[in-house]
């Protein structure tokens, strides 16, 4: 659970530092980076200005010491014992400085600060905001509740997949595979997020195909399956393609966070009324070296602020370079309310090489069934086909649920037991 602000007024934020120089003496510079100091005095720095508006070292807790520095680089001071010291650090800031802005929070907490030469490792692992926050920025729209909602599924995770190839259908491939994967009995559907308005598969194409294939299923059975089409582009084409998913029927839209930016994600919150489905491809440079970067927890707070209703946290046993005690640490921590009048909770979509395997240890991870699980080739590489992969993973999760292991329930559900043949 976060700990609570010191000050309702200011803005904290853990970091993890590896410095040679004295750890304090390395918080210092850190805090006057950010807020009133430079590497000299200068005039108009009086003491009643810093009092106003410098940033504090609130506390500060050293762990242990490394013979050789993390990052290439770094400097030290001309005495000392050779080791590198690592410690958390908590700074705070008077939210006067920069008001309730969410660009400009990003500066404040994340900016200058990874090149001071005096750190060797220096990573944000933390943030706790004031109510001006929670004031300004609504967060989730729907979160679980409404997507669920709007999926009609309730009780258990949502069961989705990712149309594959990323890239290459044309938009009645695509149609054809959604039309298979909704006679397959699927929840969720999303583009990878490198398909989204090129010449060989048109966003406004696309999404007439695929609603009119969706909205025939949902005529039929009375459950529409959710499909995030993603629109990260340009503010005025996601503001555009947005009102067309709308028109068209669709039920969420998907945006890549790095890519739209923080004003642009704040922007398409604003605008939207559908959940938005935030990928977070290229979070691995932010975050790979555990010196250096983001922890997930205080980057996701951000996002959620902004507005995202479901958000990527990677998969167990995944196919990146993320061990699975962190994918659990990242998707329990959207859980966490940002502020006690406001949540923000957002929903963990779980991805990666996901497949009918992972289903009994991610919910037991998770401890909750308020989840979307994502697999791309985990279905549509079925040896049977499409529909016995989205079969296949359902039965999966109902084993996961009903505490039985993967070949006792195989016995009986011959899809899954394809599925364990080959995954």
């Amino acid at each position: 659970m976060t700990a609570p602000l010191i000050d309702p007024d200011r803005i904290e934020a853990d970091y993890l530092i590896e410095t040679a120089f004295d750890p304090m003496q390395a918080a210092e510079i850190m805090a006057g980076e950010q807020s009133s100091g430079t590497f000299i005095s200068v005039p108009g720095e009086t003491p009643e200005l810093k009092e106003r508006s410098a940033a504090r070292v609130e506390r500060l807790t050293v762990y242990d010491s490394v013979a050789q520095p993390t990052l290439p680089g770094a400097g030290r001071p001309n005495a000392g014992d050779g080791l590198w010291q690592r410690a958390k650090v908590t700074l705070s800031w008077p939210i006067e400085n920069l008001g309730a802005s969410m660009p400009n929070l990003i500066a404040t907490i994340a900016g200058n600060l990874f090149e001071l030469k005096p750190f060797s490792g220096l990573r944000l692992v933390d943030l706790r905001l004031p109510r001006a926050f929670a004031q300004k920025y609504a967060g989730p729209q729907f979160g679980m509740e409404g997507t669920r909602r709007l999926a009609g599924v309730h009780g258990r995770p949502l069961i989705g997949t990712i149309i594959k190839p990323s890239v290459g259908l044309t938009v009645e491939d695509t149609a054809a595979m959604v039309d298979q994967l909704c006679a397959g009995g699927i929840d969720f559907i999303k583009d990878d997020e490198l398909q989204a308005d090129g010449p060989a598969c048109p966003f406004d194409a696309r999404v007439k195909a695929v609603m009119a294939v969706v909205n025939r299923h949902a005529d039929r059975t009375g459950k529409k399956p959710m499909v995030a089409f993603n629109l990260t582009g340009d503010m005025d084409d996601m503001r555009r393609h947005h009102d067309l998913v709308l028109a068209e029927g669709g039920t969420c839209i998907m945006a890549s966070l790095t890519a739209v930016g923080m004003a642009g994600m704040i922007e398409l919150r604003r605008h939207s009324q559908l959940p938005i489905h935030a990928h977070r491809c290229g979070w691995g440079a932010l975050t790979r070296e555990p010196m250096l970067g983001w922890s997930y927890p205080a980057w996701s707070k951000l996002w959620r602020l902004a507005g995202a209703d479901h958000m990527h946290v990677n998969g167990l046993e995944n196919k990146f370079s993320e061990a699975d005690d962190s994918v659990i640490a990242s998707a329990r921590s959207l859980s966490e309310p940002l502020f006690e009048e406001a949540p923000m909770r957002a929903v963990p979509v779980f991805s990666s090489g996901q497949t009918v395997r992972q289903a009994a240890g991610t919910l037991q991870a998770v401890g909750s069934p308020d989840l979307i699980v994502t697999a791309g080739g985990g279905v549509v590489a079925h040896p049977d086909g499409i529909a016995a992969g989205v079969t296949a993973m359902c039965e999966a999760w109902d084993a996961a649920a009903a505490g039985v292991d993967l070949p006792t329930y195989a016995q009986d559900h011959p899809a899954l037991a394809a599925a364990l043949s080959v995954y």
